[in-house]
């Protein structure tokens, strides 16, 4: 599974010409925390370049009571390109997880842009690919990882630890049990019983929108397909 992506942002892997050159086709804004960047649904065109901050990206459940979060985009992430290419409507809410600094760009500015310079459209278009292999790599898991598993192994992805690494504390996860439900396609309650499991064999420690990890090599052996 990979909800944070293991590639260079987009702004980064440009020229400091293509850098300042897609900037200028925008404006910067700022967004309060919480705030939609961008909304399932709606039929807007524009592009966001992430400054500052972290953002998650999700999509309403086909039971459409709950929220699947698909990643968490950073600075330098470019957002909103599909319906700035193929102009239907969002596949995928955007919201702020605390305050934003963006560069906002037209959907016409940016596909005019792109249509002028084939290798940052080149760019765009390994963006795209990427991030649906890693969409099949998500249904992939929902339909054959247990709760438990699908959770170590997002903890395992949020905390960035390396099991072979002597920490004097537990990498921590800042998350709460709902959020962290959201990004595994699970229910809050599936996500409680299994961290009970996790705390019980003192792999994990719990507190307020917190997740300790106590046993770095036993998780990712968990997350591997190990069960208890």
């Amino acid at each position: 599974m990979g909800l944070l992506g293991n590639e260079l942002a987009f702004a980064h892997t440009l020229t400091p010409q293509e850098h300042e050159s897609v900037m200028a086709l925008g404006n910067r804004k700022s967004y309060p925390a919480d705030a939609h960047l961008l909304t399932e649904g709606d039929r807007s065109s524009h592009v966001v370049i992430i400054i500052q901050g972290w953002v998650t990206v999700s999509v309403v459940t086909d039971r459409g009571a709950t929220r699947l979060i698909l990643g968490l985009r950073g600075p330098g992430e470019l957002l909103g390109e599909m319906a700035a290419l193929d102009q239907h409507p969002r596949s995928a809410t955007v919201r702020a997880l605390g305050s934003i600094e963006a560069q906002v760009i037209s959907g016409d500015a940016f596909r005019r842009y792109l249509a002028l310079h084939p290798r940052v459209s080149g760019l765009v278009i390994r963006q795209l690919t990427f991030r649906l292999r890693s969409a099949d790599q998500e249904r992939s898991a929902l339909a054959s990882l247990t709760v438990l598993q699908r959770l170590a192994g997002r903890l395992v992805e949020l905390s960035g630890l390396d099991p072979s690494v002597p920490y004097a504390s537990g990498p921590v996860v800042h998350l709460a049990q709902d959020e962290l439900a959201a990004t595994i396609g699970a229910t809050r309650e599936a996500v409680a019983k299994a961290l009970r499991l996790l705390r019980t064999q003192n792999i994990v420690r719990t507190g307020n929108r917190m997740v300790e990890i106590l046993d770095p090599g036993l998780l990712t052996l968990l997350a591997d397909g190990h069960q208890e």
